[in-house]
């Protein structure tokens, strides 16, 4: 069009009558058109106001758009049932507000600026879970991860765990200081259920003399405030990881190797805020990190009981074994302790049973895996039960070796 106006004004410049239809085949318009642009004839066409039948509910609606929790369905839904079964379809319902934007009032935007900590200040810890994984024979795993994250580096560690006891908060929060060499001057995280006594808000009594033991301040963020503590918030997105590797492991072990490889690959990755990566301005950091406590304050608080579900095998797992219990307290949570080599199994504060730590995987007591077989097979007399379990148990010792 601009070239046609172009030709127009040098005809008229040059004083030369201009032929309309072969402007017209030249550029592509009827003569007409060429003519009204040589004269300047605009020809508009008069806009109308388009109405729709939903203008005579724009108060209701808007009205019930702002109740705090509701939404556009929600609204469409309401009008539909309680006043006027014909306004149409959802969608043009949607159109039609999404078109008027006076119908919603805007929303108070939450502003987060963004805090940094000096090195070595501040961890942030939390937990991810629970995860359901099954193994390549379809067993099913469920554990929760731990994660923990530096403030100012970056540096990123997860464990995993299958409870979420204040016992496994403090084992974990060691294994994180032991690997990153130091203790960080504060611990960041959220209202806790296993630490933080909601009643009071405060850290329960056992959490805060771990923290004097470690040389390190617990502090909470605020409630509702998750963002307080958006670096390890951020981090937990990587456990999902995990996920693509369901039935891609056989055991435990394998399958915190590859968390362990997870955490690697992160904390390998160039961060968009430091543009260094993790591992790599942690280097620094380390440097600005308290020493860690004596090996002895270490210990008691490793050597703690460790909670353990009894399956319905009667058989609780501890570091690659599965060891016996009397079946009376399948599906209990039992307490395991290792001294001197063995393994003192706990409910309450009694002492169930004992067993001398094992490489074998499967460890029963002949008296545990005999009940087991009482439950089972009722019908049968006692010293076939005390046959039965002691040439299963045979076989399962060859077995699993």
């Amino acid at each position: 069009m601009k070239n046609l106006k172009g030709a127009l004004a040098c005809l008229e410049t040059s004083q030369i009558k201009p032929n309309y239809s072969s402007l017209g085949r030249e550029y592509g318009v009827d003569r007409r058109t060429a003519k009204k642009i040589h004269l300047g004839i605009i020809n508009r066409k008069r806009g109308r106001k388009e109405t729709s039948k939903l203008d005579q509910y724009q108060e209701l609606i808007k009205s019930k758009l702002n109740i705090p929790g509701t939404n556009k369905k929600a609204v469409y839904e309401y009008i539909i049932m309680n006043v006027d079964k014909d306004i149409g379809t959802y969608s043009n319902f949607n159109k039609y507000v999404s078109k008027n934007k006076d119908l919603l009032i805007p929303k108070k935007i939450d502003v987060h600026p963004r805090f940094e900590t000096e090195y070595g200040e501040q961890l942030q810890f939390d937990w991810k879970g629970p995860i359901t994984l099954h193994n390549r024979s379809g067993e099913e795993f469920v554990f929760y991860v731990f994660s923990t994250t530096l403030s100012a580096s970056r540096m990123h560690i997860y464990e995993i765990c299958k409870y979420m006891t204040r016992e496994e908060v403090q084992r974990c929060l060691i294994h994180c200081f032991v690997k990153l060499g130091g203790v960080p001057k504060t611990l960041l995280t959220d209202n806790m259920s296993s630490i933080v006594n909601y009643s009071e808000h405060e850290f329960v009594s056992e959490f805060k003399a771990f923290c004097k033991d470690m040389g390190t301040i617990p502090k909470k963020c605020k409630v509702r405030s998750c963002e307080t503590k958006g670096k390890v918030e951020n981090c937990n997105k990587f456990v999902n990881w995990l996920l693509p590797y369901d039935r891609e492991f056989d055991t435990e072990e394998e399958l915190i190797n590859i968390m362990n490889r997870i955490n690697d690959k992160i904390n390998s990755q160039v961060n968009e805020t430091t543009n260094m990566t993790p591992i790599g301005l942690f280097q620094i950091e380390k440097e600005y990190l308290q020493p860690l406590p004596k090996q002895d304050v270490i210990d008691q608080y490793l050597d703690c009981m460790i909670p353990a579900r009894v399956s319905n095998e009667s058989l609780v797992y501890y570091k690659g074994t599965k060891y016996s219990v009397p079946p009376k307290y399948i599906n209990q949570t039992v307490k395991l302790q290792v001294i001197d080599n063995k393994l003192f199994i706990y409910y309450n504060t009694y002492l169930i049973t004992t067993h001398e730590l094992s490489n074998q995987k499967i460890q029963y007591h002949e008296t545990d895996y005999a009940e087991c077989l009482r439950q089972t097979m009722p019908y049968k007399a006692t010293d076939e039960i005390e046959e039965i379990a002691k040439e299963n148990l045979e076989l399962l010792s060859r077995l699993t070796k």
